[in-house]
């Protein structure tokens, strides 16, 4: 057991490493396009949040989707199934390109739509300038996606963090330089953030297909015969799995959103001392969300080779470790929040004495947040890696939106607790949820322990 235990962990740990720098890669590539949105002016800041939260909406639940490619690949990696694994990463390729498409298409079209749902028009005119090209990232960041799952869910997750940071570096590059119009580049504005990030996301797309294309790593699998035609078996196998996925991010980012709103409600000084918080929350969350994807890749893993004492021996150490990680973020809220706020705004200004003091008791709260927002991620990997979506996403719909939600209101408004109550709503929401989802994948290993298990519910072809 020992062995095992140690196995699993460095195992665990290799895999988990590359991918939380993949993850803090593409955090700071969305800070990039901010900051240079700033730079550009407020008008152009807030037409650009605008867009960009348009887009993430759109994005959010694809990348859900494209999830389930790097779960379905360590299944069949496990199982010792190449050719399965071909099939699945060529129509994962094809699903992510439809996706893209269909995304990009509905994105170009919000423009007369965002004056009717109450936004300012000159606010809506900027966020199109900066949508119509961005929406063009959505098929080249997929296919990245479905393309570092496949790598990451058979073992190689090396290139994706290089990549992923070399990307960013490109990024912050050629938006500065198209800000100060070096190299006699012109200044494109807003169109020029949006146009770079989807040219540098289709950039990370291809040097990653090339790397796995001449890499003789991936030869075994075929990839250099081409794409192929779209096989209706595999589809409906990716599908099965990741529209719960999908369903379920978008769920989550609901209730956030739900939240946000909510103190918009209560003033603006509760507005902002939220953001702050709530980007402090969003960076840390980045370790358990790198986590959450090695675990669906071990426990997938396993799950394929029908070993399944090792899944839960996987699905267990990610919660732990996640759970560690998370109780030294809630340490630093606790001990320095303070110092953190300070990272965002002049905190010893006392035009922003009121929002420092307030984001100070948000941050007490995120200690508890953030402890059960890393759980839930990573037991929802867990689960995820034992091709299950749908278990992820009743539970989350229940956490998220039949407890969570309305607890933000109760709170926050009918108890009188305001912002303090929107954030305890929001860890109740997550507590539940992640409570639900540690219970789901006992309740899933102890139903799968079965000769016949792997047969019955794998559902690949």
């Amino acid at each position: 057991m020992k062995n095992s235990l140690g196995h699993e962990l460095g195992a665990l740990l290799r895999l988990a490493g590359p991918l939380i720098s993949a993850q803090l890669a593409h955090a700071l590539m969305i800070f990039t396009d901010t900051l240079m949105m700033a730079m550009l002016g407020p008008q152009q800041l807030a037409g650009g949040a605008l867009g960009a939260t348009c887009y993430f909406i759109f994005s959010i639940f694809c990348t859900g989707v494209i999830a389930a490619v790097g779960s379905l690949i360590a299944i069949r990696h496990g199982a010792s199934d190449p050719s399965g694994i071909t099939r699945l990463i060529r129509n994962g390729l094809w699903l992510a390109i439809l996706l893209g498409a269909v995304s990009a298409l509905c994105l170009n079209g919000l423009g007369p739509l965002l004056p009717h749902l109450g936004q300012d028009p000159d606010a809506a005119s900027q966020a199109m300038a900066f949508l119509r090209p961005l929406s063009l990232a959505l098929p080249g960041y997929l296919c990245f996606m479905a393309l570092r799952g496949f790598t990451s869910a058979i073992g190689h997750p090396g290139p994706v963090m290089a990549i992923s940071i070399v990307g960013t570096a490109a990024n912050f590059a050629i938006n500065y330089a198209l800000i100060k119009g070096w190299f006699g580049l012109p200044s494109l504005g807003l169109s020029g953030i949006g146009m770079t990030t989807a040219l540098v996301s289709s950039a990370m797309a291809l040097a990653l297909a090339l790397y796995i294309l001449l890499s003789p790593t991936y030869h075994r699998y075929q990839l250099q015969r081409g794409m192929g035609r779209p096989q209706r078996a595999e589809m409906r196998a990716l599908l099965r799995l990741g529209l719960p996925i999908g369903g379920t991010y978008a769920a989550e980012q609901g209730l956030f959103t739900f939240a946000t709103l909510c103190m918009g409600a209560l003033g603006s000084v509760q507005l902002a001392a939220h953001q702050i918080a709530m980007q402090t929350v969003a960076l840390a969350f980045i370790v358990p969300q790198g986590l959450s994807y090695a675990v669906t890749f071990r426990v997938g893993l396993h799950y394929g080779a029908d070993r399944l004492h090792l899944s839960r021996l996987a699905g267990h150490l990610g919660m732990a470790v996640g759970a560690a990680l998370m109780l030294l973020f809630a340490l630093l809220f606790w001990l320095l929040p303070e110092w953190i706020i300070g990272l965002f705004l002049d905190r010893h200004d006392p035009a922003f004495a009121d929002i420092v003091t307030l984001a100070v008791g948000l941050l007490a709260i995120a200690a508890w947040f953030e402890l059960f927002d890393g759980l839930q991620s990573i037991a929802m990997g867990a689960i995820r890696g034992l091709n299950d979506g749908r278990t992820t996403l009743l539970i989350g719909l229940t956490g998220y939106w039949c407890v969570g939600a309305p607890l933000v209101w109760l709170f926050a408004f009918a108890l009188g607790w305001g912002a303090q109550g929107v954030w305890w709503g929001l860890a109740a929401g997550l507590a539940v949820t992640a409570s639900g989802l540690v219970l789901g994948f006992q309740w899933k290993t102890a139903r799968l322990q079965r000769p016949s298990a792997l047969a019955s519910e794998a559902c690949l072809p």
